[in-house]
């Protein structure tokens, strides 16, 4: 009996306390740093009016801290695991949450900088009934999970008394490229998940609305204050390559493989790899083997790239898949012109970058002749790229990253109003289906290109592709 009492009073003094939290702010235009300690709630004016853009009602203001986990395989070498740092170090200023890092590594010396007293737990097994174990012990109420494993998703959508927001980082053509199968298995589980954020609008607001995905539309934080950044003045004759070696769809080798012309016109021409040391002896030898040695040098890997953009005039992004590439991002921060093939599907490739397509090594190293011979062309894309990067905020983006956790968190109904939280980014029937145009013939020649002939695999590949554009 003393145990109820007890119990109905602490709920008496909680709705009060709601209550006049909820006079607070709407009678009150202080920015309140602190209402209540014990509670280990902090209320400012940035959350005061994310409250009323989401018209939630003094019910539903948090008293107790949202328990986020937010899994990454590893925290270094990669913008996954890149963007998973700065997520969390933006979350940790907010005292409504309690975040978790999930992770299968131990602290490693060059990992990406979170803040030191963020709960970390080292799951030793990468198997998925570990990660449940520690969901469950921690009784977190939401998970962030970066990767797109069939299998896992469907294991996790099971799961009871958590929510959990699959954030993806491949592209719908990287599931497409990869394997047939798996891309229809990921298409089944995603169909089945309540909470999918994308970095992509044409998948975001074309593909997925034609699947029926209830999905938010998210770019990635921008790793560089825009004002804070001095452009490169791009006089030099060098040519940067950063990302995954060990990667086969980055495809590091047509990069290289393109200095083989260039240095025929431009002698001095240098090439910066930045690149995990695996795959690299490979690289090594194709670079051997063109006697391009001279040409072509590698640094390995570097948290902090950017201290190569301020002396480089053209960035290569040879991937076969992208997202929201932060190399793409972070070269046009500093007003370097990239070249990319067949990305056009990538919102932020639209300005200050030259997309080819066209796998052909002999086609990239033309389209770097004319940005590198030609200083005037080289600076005015350069401004183009830079420009483009102005409408990017991550104080917006936080919010908005906010307004979702908080409507999940208070979500009964697996339904949130999307609408709430996407933006007026739109993308037109014609254009999504130049997108898949222009994929579809990328496809057909990869292959081949690739193995001189088309198996059932691909035949399949290409049916599915069709149907997307009809």
């Amino acid at each position: 009996m003393k145990t109820l009492k007890l119990y109905t009073f602490k709920f008496k003094i909680n709705i009060i306390l709601k209550i006049l939290i909820y006079i607070i702010i709407l009678f009150s235009q202080i920015n309140f740093e602190k209402i209540s300690e014990k509670n280990n709630f902090k209320i400012t004016k940035n959350y005061i009016d994310i409250y009323k853009d989401l018209n939630l009602s003094f019910f539903n203001i948090i008293t107790n801290k949202i328990r986020i986990g937010i899994y990454s395989f590893y925290l270094k070498n990669g913008g996954r695991a890149r963007i998973t740092s700065l997520l969390i170090n933006y979350f940790y200023k907010y005292k409504i949450f309690n975040i978790f890092l999930l992770t299968n590594k131990n602290k490693e010396k060059d990992e990406y900088q979170i803040p030191r007293n963020i709960t970390r737990i080292n799951i030793k097994n990468i198997e998925i009934k570990y990660l449940i174990k520690v969901i469950k012990k921690k009784k977190l109420d939401i998970l962030i999970y970066p990767y797109a494993y069939s299998e896992q998703i469907d294991i996790l959508n099971n799961l009871k008394n958590i929510k959990i927001i699959f954030y993806i980082h491949q592209s719908i053509f990287f599931w497409i490229y990869a394997n047939l199968t798996y891309f229809k298995s990921v298409y089944k589980s995603y169909k089945k998940s309540k909470y999918i954020i994308s970095l992509i609008n044409f998948e975001n607001n074309y593909i997925f609305k034609k699947w029926g995905l209830n999905s938010i539309l998210m770019n990635n934080f921008i790793t560089y204050e825009y004002n804070s950044i001095v452009e490169s003045d791009l006089s030099s004759e060098t040519i940067l390559m950063i990302g995954r070696a060990d990667d086969k769809y980055k495809r590091f080798e047509l990069g290289i493989q393109s200095m083989e012309y260039i240095i025929q016109y431009i002698p001095n021409c240098i090439m910066k790899v930045i690149s995990n040391i695996s795959n690299i002896d490979n690289l090594k030898f194709l670079v051997n083997s063109l006697k391009i040695e001279k040409n072509v040098k590698f640094y390995g890997y570097i948290t902090s790239p950017d201290i190569f953009f301020k002396n480089v005039s053209l960035n290569i992004i040879p991937s076969i898949s992208e997202s929201f590439s932060l190399v793409l991002c972070e070269t046009k921060i500093y007003g370097i012109p990239n070249i990319i093939i067949g990305l056009d599907y990538i919102s932020i490739a639209n300005n200050g970058t030259v997309i080819i397509f066209d796998d052909r090594s002999e086609l990239i190293a033309k389209e770097s002749l004319i940005i590198l011979k030609n200083y005037d062309y080289r600076i005015r894309i350069g401004k183009k790229a830079r420009n483009s990067m102005k409408k990017f905020n991550n104080k917006l983006l936080i919010n908005k990253w906010l307004k979702l956790i908080i409507l999940i968190y208070f979500d009964d109904n697996n339904n949130i109003n999307v609408k709430l939280l996407n933006s007026d980014e739109k993308i037109t029937n014609k254009e999504a289906k130049n997108i898949l145009l222009n994929q579809f013939k990328l496809f057909k020649n990869r292959n081949s290109l690739l193995d001189n002939n088309i198996n059932n695999h691909d035949i399949e590949n290409i049916s599915i592709m069709e149907n997307i554009i009809k």
